[in-house]
């Protein structure tokens, strides 16, 4: 099985081309392209007119290091619910999905639209986000590129408190996949999400399955917040992982969003965090296979 690790925390430090030469390094077979910048930072090479170039220059220093861009993770979030401001969205979420695809990603996430509060808004998110994610078709036909739609979750307006939202359900996530009808559009679990929307993460894969399950995000916490930190750091159970994987057959790549591990960390300490953080992926990969 594949193991990789999203870029997101690495390139921020030394940049991508450096956060490519690390985790290679460190012995990822792959790394999952972080791709939040070009809404943070309106400067970001992806966002030029040279954004074809630079996914290209991303490619070849991959290649130099013998690895791979497994997937991708589209800016966010998809939606505000402005007209004007949701068609710029969508523009940039497709040249993520383009220059995704020219470094080389078989799957880009696109977290699902979810401006409204969920709990009162559940048919009109679903109606908008089949025809979203509809939309996108074309362009993974184009790219040839899958685009995986993620479980989310929202925090209360009245408590402050992490509830859940659009897919967190494992019945809501495959019922929104079988509508949408296209094998371009997949699933990717998150499995720092399940757990902090209270759902039992062994059930959650088991019904999802391996046709529909094809990526993931795998992270730690402590049941409370989205903390994005190393697997048994925190309290979520990752046998249940490893022996559902196991069970589904599961197909896909082993990927870690967890590189927030990384940052309480000296810069100097790097090479070995991720030395840790490759050996840990390693093990519950190994576990995660037939």
């Amino acid at each position: 099985m594949l193991l990789s690790t999203q870029t997101e925390a690495l390139a921020g430090l030394y940049g991508e081309k450096e956060a490519i030469r690390m985790l290679a390094g460190a012995g990822f077979d792959g790394f999952d392209l972080s791709l939040f910048s070009m809404f943070s930072d309106p400067g970001y090479p992806m966002n030029g007119p040279e954004y074809k170039e630079f996914a290209a220059s991303l490619r070849r220093t991959a290649d130099e290091c013998g690895i791979v861009c497994n997937q991708a993770h589209a800016p966010f979030a998809s939606s505000t619910g402005d007209p004007d401001r949701d068609k710029a969205i969508f523009r940039s979420i497709v040249r993520s999905m383009e220059g995704a695809a020219i470094v080389g990603a078989k799957i880009i996430v696109v977290h699902p639209k979810q401006h409204l509060p969920y709990r009162t808004h559940i048919q009109e998110l679903r109606e908008m986000n089949v025809a979203f994610y509809r939309a996108l078709v074309p362009y993974c036909q184009e790219f040839g590129i899958q685009v995986a739609a993620e479980n989310m979750w929202q925090q209360s307006p009245e408590s402050g408190r992490i509830v859940p939202s659009t897919c967190a359900r494992p019945e809501e996530f495959c019922s929104y996949l079988d509508e949408i009808g296209s094998p371009w559009i997949v699933g990717c679990l998150d499995v720092g999400h399940v757990a902090l929307t209270d759902e039992d993460l062994g059930y959650f894969i088991r019904t999802m399955g391996k046709e529909r399950l094809r990526a993931l995000h795998v992270h730690d916490n402590d049941l409370r917040a989205d903390s994005h930190t190393l697997p048994f750091t925190g309290k979520i159970d990752f046998q249940a992982l490893t022996d559902a994987l196991r069970d589904i057959g599961y197909q896909g790549d082993f990927t870690f969003e967890a590189d927030n591990f990384l940052k309480i960390f000296p810069r100097e300490l790097a090479p070995e965090a991720l030395g840790l953080m490759a050996a840990t992926g390693r093990y519950l990969a190994r576990k995660s296979e037939k």
